[in-house]
């Protein structure tokens, strides 16, 4: 069986967010499979970490984006944190198949084990 992570980030604290970046990189180091979501207040950082590279974080940030471990970004809170557009363009697709938001049905189905900051 191959090892699959799905993490959610909800936080909107950077310091919080840093552990998921921080746990994705080191799961795929390990050989996991390693999708990160992002929702909740931790969208706003979508914007934040990617238009001010002087945050605490942003290069990690990047690195994730680049290494293409961000899955998707939760289209209702991305657009209620005015991070939406931001998302949208760095190409990071807007999951809303839950009433606006990403399901955590549909990693589950899919093999992940769905770990939430």
């Amino acid at each position: 069986m191959e090892n699959k992570a799905a993490l959610f980030a909800f936080n909107g604290d950077a310091q919080c967010f840093v552990h998921v970046l921080l746990n994705a990189f080191d799961l795929r180091e390990r050989g996991w499979e390693v999708r990160i979501v992002i929702e909740g207040t931790a969208t706003k950082l979508v914007k934040l970490l990617h238009e001010d590279q002087t945050q605490p974080f942003a290069a990690l940030y990047a690195k994730a984006r680049e290494q293409g471990l961000i899955d998707c970004v939760c289209r209702a809170c991305a657009n209620k944190t005015g991070a939406l557009q931001s998302a949208l363009d760095q190409g990071i697709e807007a999951c809303d198949e839950m009433n606006g938001h990403p399901s955590v049905g549909r990693y589950l189905e899919a093999g992940y084990q769905v770990l939430t900051f």
